[in-house]
Order: structure tokens, then sequence, then C-alpha cells
């Protein structure tokens, strides 16, 4: 299967002056279809080509069903898919979403299996890279194929599409659930019953139909029962009451040549009544209506339950006064070198940026709009202090034990340089102290008004994995986040153990409750030419990328919901606690 750009622009032309975006549909086949997988695989794309995109979630579905960006933490200063960073204009969230008919079929005993590839083109470099993939799609009749790229950015304001003499309109942010089952149903298979699915699809402006859910195959019955599923109200019909919302009802065939059994019609209004009473549709077939004149239905199916959940997403939180609390701890042990001599991972060169001076102002500059007071406690870890020479894991860079607050990305910065020429590097690598100092104040407000942010940056080496876990572990149910950023070449199997990704971070066997952790290598987000600015871009995208995500889950878990805007409501947020 061919990974290479798209000989030219074909695809969707961006907006707003962004960079050109070719797409290719490619067949996957076989094993190749197996190994692309159901999930829309996000390439690491190049932040100045494609601005502070977002990791593609794995779709429901088709992956037209998205949910809030995650990344709406980097929208403030907006990068264009062209590259240049445009702080005076904000940035629009958009959904590309491809639709495929009359595919040629590349399979010999089968449909094909297609996928669509999303290529943005770099003004500065034209050169061509991939932005994102959809899922592999199974045939569907006719070789139907639609699916979206979520929460790609272009500049520009945001505006509503909503236009006047449309009718009411549901929350964007609302998330519907439901469950149907059918009724005798058409049989469709020789040796058995049928194996039926359904297929949702939304309606558009221009008469045609998007589909928005599949729901899954249940084996051999004629009067199956799906499990519920949930489904953005946007999507399933662009929170519009009245649109139209079309459901398929077909018999799975292992090569995908899918049987129609019938359709029906309804909206979103029609299927909230379901929520006082059952609601049955008749399944029509018209090819066989016009055929027999004693047809009835090909079945029917039931709407068994359907309710309405707000889904909260990270700006509602942050328009309703949510104050992000960021916190910076430096690694200052030996094992960074010595910093007068250019191999040291601090060393001050009059000439760039030391990766440590890199990663804080990547992210720092960032993270501190979305910080009222713009006061940063700034700590340091592994050295020995002036005057007697007491190792400590947790010293103030300002050399304030009272107030460790630093004014600015620029405060920290200057006292980070000021804390090199009067401290000794030294040892050990503990994180534990510098955790639990911001896990204290972070347990003492649990309404939402206040989310903590640990930024430590080291070059790997730790000595209290032990402690580490446990402070963790400890902290994954209060309102913080921690990102590590790794400098230098060390391999960080710690490090990413910590991450927790793949298996969630555990201290005397109790699970965290959340994944609470982000870890980052900086080499591998380091220009090749040397350019710092792209570098510090690229840094800032990922390592901010889960943040949003872990302030929602926590206050999912603990119920919150996002306080009236301030205009609405003038009441003072409390200060924050400083660690």
């Amino acid at each position: 299967m061919g990974r290479g750009p798209p000989a030219g622009p074909g695809g969707a032309v961006l907006p707003s002056g962004a960079a050109a975006a070719g797409g290719h549909c490619q067949g996957a086949s076989g094993g190749s279809a197996r190994r692309a997988g159901a999930s829309a695989a996000a390439a690491a794309a190049d932040t100045a080509a494609h601005g502070p995109a977002r990791p593609l979630p794995s779709p429901l579905a088709p992956a037209a069903l998205v949910s809030q960006p995650p990344a709406a933490l980097v929208a403030r200063p907006a990068m264009s898919l062209g590259g240049a960073s445009e702080r005076s204009v904000p940035a629009t969230k958009i959904e590309i979403t491809v639709s495929c008919r009359n595919l040629l079929d590349l399979d010999t005993f089968s449909k094909s299996d297609p996928m669509v590839v999303l290529y943005t083109q770099s003004r500065a470099s034209q050169e061509w890279r991939e932005f994102g993939r959809t899922e592999v799609q199974r045939g569907l009749q006719n070789q139907h194929l639609q699916t979206g790229f979520p929460g790609t950015s272009v500049p520009g304001p945001g505006r509503g599409d909503r236009r006047p003499g449309q009718p009411s309109r549901a929350n964007p942010h609302d998330i519907a659930t439901m469950q149907l089952c059918a009724n005798k149903l058409d049989k469709k298979d020789f040796f058995g019953k049928s194996d039926p699915f359904l297929v949702f699809y939304r309606s558009n402006e221009d008469g045609t139909f998007t589909i928005c859910h599949k729901t899954e195959v249940v084996k051999n019955t004629l009067n199956p029962v799906w499990q519920p599923f949930s489904i953005p109200v946007r999507a399933l019909c662009n929170g519009d009451y009245d649109r139209t919302v079309k459901i398929d009802v077909y018999d799975w065939d292992r090569d995908g040549s899918h049987d129609f059994i019938g359709e029906f019609t309804t909206s979103y209004r029609e299927l909230s009544k379901a929520q006082n009473q059952f609601t049955v549709y008749e399944v029509l077939n018209p090819r066989k209506k016009c055929k027999k004149k004693k047809y009835v239905n090909s079945g029917t199916v039931t709407l068994l339950s359907f309710s309405v959940d707000s889904e909260f997403t990270f700006v509602d939180y942050i328009k309703g006064g949510t104050q992000l609390n960021f916190t910076v701890a430096i690694d200052f042990t030996a094992s960074n070198g010595n910093p007068l001599q250019p191999t040291s991972l601090h060393y001050m060169s009059p000439y760039q940026l030391s990766a440590y001076a890199m990663a804080l102002k990547a992210v720092g500059e960032i993270i501190q709009d979305y910080d009222s007071d713009k006061l940063f406690p700034a700590y340091g870890f592994g050295a020995k202090l002036p005057p007697e020479g007491r190792i400590s894991h947790q010293f103030p860079l300002n050399n304030n034990d009272e107030d460790p607050n630093c004014a600015g990305i620029e405060g920290v910065l200057e006292s980070y340089f000021q804390s090199l020429r009067t401290v000794q590097l030294y040892g050990p690598t503990y994180f534990a102290p510098v955790i639990n100092q911001v896990a204290r104040a972070a347990a003492k407000i649990s309404d939402g008004s206040q989310y903590y942010v640990l930024l430590i940056i080291t070059d790997g080496v730790i000595s209290d994995m032990t402690q580490t876990k446990e402070a963790i572990v400890s902290a994954s149910s209060l309102p913080m986040s921690i990102i590590i950023v790794g400098v230098g070449p060390a391999m960080f199997e710690a490090m990413e153990e910590l991450d927790g990704d793949d298996v969630r971070v555990s201290s005397r066997g109790r699970y965290a409750e959340r994944d609470i952790v982000q870890f980052v290598p900086f080499r591998d987000y380091v220009d090749r030419s040397g350019n710092q600015v792209l570098s510090m871009a690229r840094l800032a995208k990922d390592v901010l990328a889960e943040i949003p995500e872990q302030l929602l889950s926590y206050m999912r878990t603990r119920d919150i919901q996002p306080r009236p805007s301030p205009s609405a409501n003038p009441s003072p947020i409390p200060a924050p606690e400083q660690p």
C-alpha cells in the first residue's frame, strides 16, 4: 500500500490561507487491512505545517463521530496550517468529511476495504506530510465510504452555522445514548437467518446523507437486540432537532457485499420522544414495495431507550473561570554535566537556549495564558545549596522559601539561570518531594476552580522510583497533571513506565485512579535544521495534548460542572493554593 504524498493538492482546500491539503483513498486488503486496523492513526505531523493538531481519537465507527478536540489548550497561540505563528488570529476547529462512491474493486474475492489518507503541504518547504488517516472501512453496498478528520484547526474567527429561519437547535455538546431492537426482519441467508446491523445517516443541506454511526452485527437472528451506544448530537443531526436521520438495516456478509434489508427515517425530535415511550418504525424496502402488491414491510425496529447528557469541554471549564496553576521543577543533578561546558544539558550558550530552557519556554508560554496572575512556583532538585552545601530535592529557584513564585515564564528562566550560577549540581534524583508538594496544594481545592500542572524537566535518571510511583498514585485523585520532559540521550525507560499509557501506574497493589502523567523525550522534537522555534512548537503540541482530557476526567469523576462564565456570574474565584 502506497504511503507517498499525493501528486498534487487534489483533496480539500482549507480556508483562510491555510496550507493546501491533499488526500488519497487507498484500498487495504487482506493482511494489510488488518494491520491498518480500525483506528484512525494520527501520524506525527510537522507542527509548522499543521498547527497544534490533535491526536485523532479512535473512531466508534466512521471517524465522523468526534468529541470536543482535546487540544483546545494550544489553540490560543494558534499555528496556521501554513506554518507561521499567528498569535493575533484565533483558530477555528473544523471537521473534514470525505465521501467516496463507486470506488474500483481491487480485491479478487471480495470488495475493497478502503481508507482515506489526508496530507497537508507546508508553505515554506512545499513538502507533503501525512496529517492523519481514517480507519479501514469494510465495504458497504455500492462501496460507499464516509468518514472524517476531526478537530483540524485553521486560522480565522469561529462562526456558528445557524442561518435565519433554522429550527431550534440542540446543545452542540449533548451526547445521545440509545438502544434499539428489531422484530421479524427479512431472512437473507440461505443456510441461516440474517446477521443484521444498522447504519445511521445524517442528512446534509444538499440532499445527500453522511454516515454517522454503525451498530455491531448481531449474528443469526431476525429479532436482534443491539447494544446501547452513544453519539454526539452534532454528529447525529448537526444539532438540528428536525433534520432527517435515515437508518438502513443490512444483513452482514463476510465478503463485504452486505444485503440491504430496508430503511426508515426519523429525526432527533422524534427519537427524543422515546424518553417516555417505545417508538416503533416500519422497515421498508422500496424495491420490494414496487414489485409486490401485498408487501407490508421488511420488519420493524423499536427504539427501546433514548437519553441525552451534556458533555462539557475543556473550553467550557476555562470560560467558567477554572485556572491552570503551573509549577516547574528542574533537574540539577550532576548527570546533566558541568553547566560551564558546552557538552552540558544546562550549558548557558550566548547564542542559543539549552534543551532545559527550550522545554520550559515552549510549555510555559502557552500554559501561562490560562493562569490569571502569571505567578509560577519554580523549584530545582538534586543540588547542593550554598553556603553549607546542603543537598536539596525541592529548593525555590528564586531562593525565597516563603514565596517561590516567579513572575511569568521570563521570571522562571531568569531564576533558573541564576540558580545555575550559585548551586552545585549533585544528586541523587528524587521526583517524589516536588510531586507531593504540588499534591498538597491541589488537595486543598477540589471544587473545580483550580487545576494544577507540574512540569518536570529531567535527564531521565531517577533514584526514588518506588516513592515516585506512590506519589503519582496518590495524586491521581487530585486536580493535577504531571508533564515530564526528558532531555539528553538517555533511554528513559523509567519515564515511560511513569507515563502509564500501556500499564497504569501502581504502588503497593493500588492503581492510579486516572492517567495524570505525560512523558515526552525532547530529542524527538528537535528540528534537524536547528530551528529552535520549530522545535519548541513541536514539543508544546504533544506535551500539552493530554492536559484537557486529564482535566475533564477529573471533573467527570467528581461530577463537577463548569461554572457560569464570569460575565454571567461575577462572584470571585478563590485564589489558588501555592505549592
